[in-house]
């Protein structure tokens, strides 16, 4: 039997890094747990997360995500920790052996698309990406504003 693909929805979405997809092209896409601390998890459920500058790197073969913020815990006190902390992802061996070889090539990184709750976990959608020059930002612009106009041309007759 098939998997049936996740989709996060807005009750679920906590946290999406709308830059990614205008920074970069997306090649292939992960769902990746993880591993984070009590007052983090509480954090994180109430909306407190921001992806926009984070990345992973693979290191030892494991994945860990950085420069993602987690604000701390309001009732937290001495268990918070430290917001930027480098934080653990987890993925299968297989899974981790395909970033690693994706990532092997000049200019490709892995960054995180969103995260959501699924069944009561933390998940990223993390990424593999390579970075667009401003030409193409421009181009994906335009092309999206036509098909915008071309919907608005349909809806109208």
């Amino acid at each position: 039997m098939a998997k049936k693909k996740h989709k996060p929805t807005p009750d679920n979405l906590l946290a999406q890094n709308k830059k990614a997809r205008h920074d970069y092209n997306i090649a292939d896409t992960y769902e990746a747990g993880i591993a984070l601390t009590g007052t983090e998890i509480k954090s994180v459920r109430a909306g407190k997360m921001n992806l926009k500058d984070g990345f992973a790197r693979i290191r030892g073969g494991e994945v860990w995500l950085e420069n993602v913020h987690i604000s701390p815990y309001t009732e937290g006190n001495m268990f918070n920790v430290d917001p930027l902390r480098n934080r653990k992802l987890l993925l299968k061996k297989k899974e981790i052996r395909k970033l690693d070889a994706a990532t092997a090539g000049q200019g490709t990184t892995i960054v995180p698309l969103r995260a959501y709750l699924k069944h009561g976990y933390a998940k990223i959608l993390i990424g593999v990406a390579t970075g667009k020059h401003n030409y193409d930002k421009r181009e994906t612009l335009k092309k999206r504003d036509q098909e915008r106009e071309i919907q608005r041309m349909l809806k109208e007759r």
